[in-house]
Parts: C-alpha cells; sequence; structure tokens
C-alpha cells in the first residue's frame, strides 16, 4: 500500500456526557468513506477537556474502550482519540488506538496543559510509541505535546504526527503554525483534529482540524465547519521528498533523560 486514507472528525462534544457522545460519534463514523483506513477523533471527545476526572472517567474495561474496538472492528478501520482514563489510583488523558483486529494501543499524555491545572489532575506518560498502520508508521499525540519539538522529532521512526485536541479558538494561529513546524522540521504528514463550539467550561473552540506535507503544504483544512474529512497521504511521495531533500541526515543527536 503506497498511500493510506485518513479522516478527521471535527465536531462539538456533550458535556460530562460519554454515552451521548460515543452514539453522536458512530453517527459520524456512519459517513466516514469505506476507503479510509484511520479515523482520527479529537482530545477527551468522550467529556470535553475536563478538569474533573473523578466525576468521568472510565476504566480500560469500560465501555467506551469496548465501544472503540467494536467500531474499529466492525467498520475494519483504525480509530483513534483521547479518553479520561483511570488506573492505579492515577487520571491520565489518554490516546486510544483501535485497531481492526481487535487490538488496543493506547498513548498518554506526556506534557499536560498547566494554564489549566491538568497537571494537577492528571499523571503524565512516560512512553513515546509509533504504530504501524499498513505500510505507514504514526506517532501519537495529544494537543499541548504539539509545543514540545524534541518529544516530536522524528528519528526516521514515524511518517504521520497524528493529534487529537481540544485547542481553543484564542490560540488558533498558534495551532496551526506549530503543526505546520512540525510538518517542515520533521519532514513527514501532520494531522491535528480539533472540536467545535462551547465547552462546559466555558471555553470556545473554532475548529481548524488540518492536514500539512512534509514541505509544510496544507493538503486538508476542515476551518470552522463541522463533518468528516478525509486526504490521501502518498508514502511514495514522502520517501521521494526525504530522498531528494535529505535536512533529516544533519538532525542533532540527544538523549532524553526524563
Amino acid at each position: 500500500m503506497s498511500s493510506v486514507i485518513i479522516s478527521l472528525i471535527q465536531t462539538s462534544t456533550r458535556w460530562h456526557d460519554p454515552a451521548a457522545n460515543r452514539q453522536l460519534f458512530s453517527q459520524w463514523l456512519d459517513r466516514t468513506s469505506a476507503q479510509a483506513r484511520l479515523v482520527l477523533l479529537p482530545e477527551m471527545f468522550t467529556t470535553g477537556f475536563t478538569m474533573a476526572p473523578e466525576q468521568v472517567f472510565e476504566t480500560m474495561a469500560g465501555p467506551t474502550v469496548a465501544w472503540l474496538r467494536a467500531e474499529a472492528t466492525t467498520r475494519q478501520k483504525v480509530i483513534g482519540g483521547s479518553v479520561v482514563i483511570g488506573e492505579q489510583g492515577q487520571y491520565f488523558n489518554r490516546f486510544l488506538w483501535a485497531q481492526p483486529d481487535g487490538a488496543m494501543q493506547h498513548y498518554d499524555k506526556r506534557h499536560c496543559f498547566r494554564m489549566a491545572g491538568e497537571h494537577e489532575h492528571y499523571a503524565a506518560g512516560t512512553a513515546r510509541p509509533v504504530w504501524p498502520t499498513g505500510s505507514m508508521r504514526v506517532r501519537p499525540l495529544v494537543c499541548y505535546d504539539l509545543r514540545f519539538p524534541v518529544w516530536l522529532r522524528r528519528r526516521d521512526d514515524y511518517d504521520l504526527l497524528a493529534c487529537v485536541a481540544n485547542w481553543p479558538a484564542a490560540r488558533l494561529d498558534a495551532w496551526r503554525t506549530l503543526l505546520k513546524a512540525r510538518a517542515i522540521e520533521n519532514q513527514s504528514y501532520v494531522a491535528g483534529v480539533n472540536i467545535l463550539g462551547r465547552d462546559g467550561a466555558g471555553v470556545e473552540y473554532a475548529g481548524g482540524s488540518v492536514v500539512y506535507g512534509p514541505d509544510g503544504q496544507c493538503l486538508l483544512d476542515a476551518q470552522d465547519r463541522e463533518g468528516v474529512f478525509s486526504v490521501e497521504l502518498d508514502l511514495d511521495h514522502l520517501a521521494r521528498y526525504r530522498a531528494a531533500f535529505p535536512a533529516w541526515q544533519d538532525a542533532d543527536g540527544f538523549q532524553l533523560i526524563d
């Protein structure tokens, strides 16, 4: 497979109502192209970006994990988005990655958004996974992670950075700029999916879900529209671009010590 079609679902979500949000996203998944191999849902897509995890958390044996697994296997797609998960006395903003074969991977958000107090309610992740999706390798990140390029630096290990977010309208220009920068500096596809509307904490969101190519070209821009937005990522083009402009060969080596 030399190309992969991915879909981003941009919509408003229901505050602290996981059952309603699962139903909502099932309806959006019904509109997703049969050819799409990967579908990205937003950050905390069952609750909104909440600082009350004790009120809404689920476990890995809970209904949203079961729902994701069922949707992925029934539709034969990879489906990913983040959910509030409680585990061993801690809460995590966890990016769940449901595969068509029923397998489930996850990534816990590394950088908790201190300006909203997220670091006071959620534990930070430490793993840096890359997940194969067909012939494409995907590196997950969640919202505020986008501001930390060292954490996201490509080491010839991924083809797509997949960012799920609740990124406020007040900083939408930063959202676009950072996504584009991550694409250019890592010579990678970058996809960012965001939400719309006003959440239960009174924060406004303006969408802006977007996909950039390895040269920074905008391949998809949902702007402030609600819906399912799809784009085909050409992996042969990606390989040719990296070979023709091998800036990655001059990248500085480093070691993460924390």
